[in-house]
């Protein structure tokens, strides 16, 4: 029990420190190796109930992954962090369990390909359900080494959960060598050959890094930092102070040449927010035109909250509307709008949400069971309302911009949305105070550098109190303004009309591993393959 203990801690523990922002990437390729000599062992052992032996060892050393790299989650909200943490490690033993399962059933080599197929398929799926939290897919792991993962622009981040896999079957096999041989100088022999698995993508990687040539096509950017404390601060601003804000900080960058200023998410905040129907009306609208006189080349990309009222009615107008009391609907949304003088005003309603926070999944099974606890932990029953399309933002001058709102930067082939729809570089607004000084916003800015390369598009980002920064074609962070400093950005942002290979074709990897494996699942199912040695 001790050694099943100490080998399934192992795995949680190396691919904790393999994570961003402050692990070793490298230590991945051997993080899972301990996990999967333990399902074997306890596979071959004399357990009655092998299947469940598997799923607790193997919790256990997910459940230390994901505390020890999402426990920031607690400084947001104490209930979402225990859910998170707890749902997400018993996602992953139920793969380990399944994969036990079909060693059983199928020749090992097979079986690996199940493993591979099966975590790749519910990676996939764990972009797209309602208790979506992708922050963990394996392929992220690599955001800080850019220089390893150019070839993304080709596979998006489910290549590098692929390498993750493969190098990992790969080392196990040299442990059982090893064990067989008892001699560690021939397993190290026997090993090296595979070395080149690592060092072929990478040599792939800094190719495609000296080639790839940054666009000439510039733009000039200046995103804002405010530092206002979302728990305290911000929420007692006017509209009219947090517009009078934005120009004190950024006056100093402000140019006739300027041609975006960024703000961050929920920047524009006061009260119930904009209510759509009539927002252009009032003292701050007037302001802000006053304000886009003076620049009349800027545009002005802000987050704000906004709303749209409905009038009574039997049938609910919207698949995210909110009943009244008193009788009628409302949607509520967490929006971007695109301010340029002259020019109509240009509206986004952030589209991907978080669990909890900003949408109740499976709202008409869990909102009467669980409502009032999850407004005690800083979420609603109060679904925000999203949007069927990417919406991108076209200037005066025909440049276009992606306003990618917080969470959205995470998920690789819904950002690839925005570029098919012409975006020349990504606009991210977001606000990661919710979370404190740790790593929750290191990483979320870590990740963007992926969606960066996949799309080879650069990006700008606004954070309401760090860490604001751009980013290149290339992942390259090339100006950042330090977490919990007052302060502005600027500079010229390449802009790209090209697709990659990536923008046209998404998550194909993933859809073939989908593919895979329900196809061998259901032989599995058969046992076709049971008495058989290959594949």
């Amino acid at each position: 029990m001790k050694r099943y203990l100490a080998l399934s801690l192992s795995s949680g523990f190396l691919l904790a420190m393999a994570w961003p922002t402050y692990g070793l990437a490298f230590l991945s390729f051997f993080g899972l190796i301990p996990m999967l000599y333990l399902v074997e062992e306890i596979n071959a052992s004399s357990y009655k109930r092998k299947g469940l032996a598997v799923f607790l060892y193997s919790y256990l050393g997910f459940f230390l992954w994901n505390i020890i790299t999402t426990w920031w989650i607690y400084n947001s909200t104490v209930f979402g962090a225990a859910f998170a943490i707890i749902c997400n490690s018993s996602f992953y033993a139920v793969i380990f369990t399944v994969y036990r399962w079909s060693l059983s059933r199928l020749p090992r080599i097979t079986s690996q390909l199940f493993l591979i197929s099966f975590w790749m398929a519910f990676e996939k799926f764990h972009l797209n359900w309602d208790f979506s939290w992708p922050w963990l897919n394996l392929g992220n792991v690599f955001s800080e080494y850019v220089l390893w993962i150019q070839w993304y622009e080709y596979t998006g981040a489910f290549g590098g959960t692929l390498w993750v896999l493969l190098l990992n079957l790969i080392g196990l096999k040299w442990y059982r060598l090893y064990q067989r041989e008892k001699d560690i100088k021939t397993a190290i022999k026997g090993y090296l050959p595979n070395l080149l698995w690592i060092g072929i993508p990478i040599g792939i990687s800094l190719l495609l890094y000296q080639t790839h040539e940054l666009s000439s096509k510039q733009v000039e950017v200046i995103v804002l930092q405010p530092n206002l404390d979302p728990y305290l601060e911000k929420y007692q601003l006017t509209n009219e102070q947090l517009l009078k804000m934005t120009e004190e900080i950024s006056q100093d960058y402000l140019s006739s040449s300027t041609d975006y200023l960024l703000t961050p998410e929920g920047f524009l905040d006061e009260g119930t927010g904009f209510n759509l129907s009539n927002y252009k009306v009032g003292p701050f609208y007037l302001a802000l035109k006053r304000f886009s006189a003076k620049y009349p080349r800027l545009s002005l990309v802000t987050g704000a909250q906004s709303y749209r009222l409905y009038p009574p009615s039997k049938e609910i107008p919207s698949p995210t509307a909110n009943a009244i009391q008193s009788g009628g609907w409302y949607d509520v949304y967490n929006s971007v709008f695109q301010f340029e003088n002259e020019q109509a005003d240009q509206l986004y309603h952030k589209s991907k949400l978080v669990v909890g926070v900003e949408y109740m999944p499976y709202k008409a099974v869990l909102a009467p069971l669980m409502g009032e606890f999850l407004l005690d932990f800083g979420g609603t029953i109060a679904t925000r309302g999203v949007q069927k399309y990417r919406t991108i933002f076209e200037n005066s001058n025909g440049i276009k911009t992606a306003p990618v709102v917080c969470y959205e930067s995470i998920y690789g082939a819904y950002t690839t949305e925005y570029v098919r729809n012409g975006a020349q570089f990504l606009s991210i607004v977001t606000n990661d105070a919710w979370w404190g000084n740790t790593q929750g916003h290191q990483q979320l800015l870590s990740y963007a550098r992926i969606r960066a390369i996949e799309n080879r598009r650069a990006i700008a980002r606004s954070a309401n109190t760090g860490i604001s920064a751009f980013i290149n074609a290339r992942g390259e962070i090339t100006q950042q303004l330090a977490y919990g400093k007052q302060g502005a950005l600027k500079a010229t942002v390449a802009l790209n009309d090209r697709f990659t290979f990536y923008t046209i074709y998404g998550d194909y990897l993933a859809r073939w591993a989908s593919f895979l494996f329900v196809l061998l699942f259901c032989i599995s199912l058969s046992g076709r393959l049971k008495d058989k040695r290959t594949f």
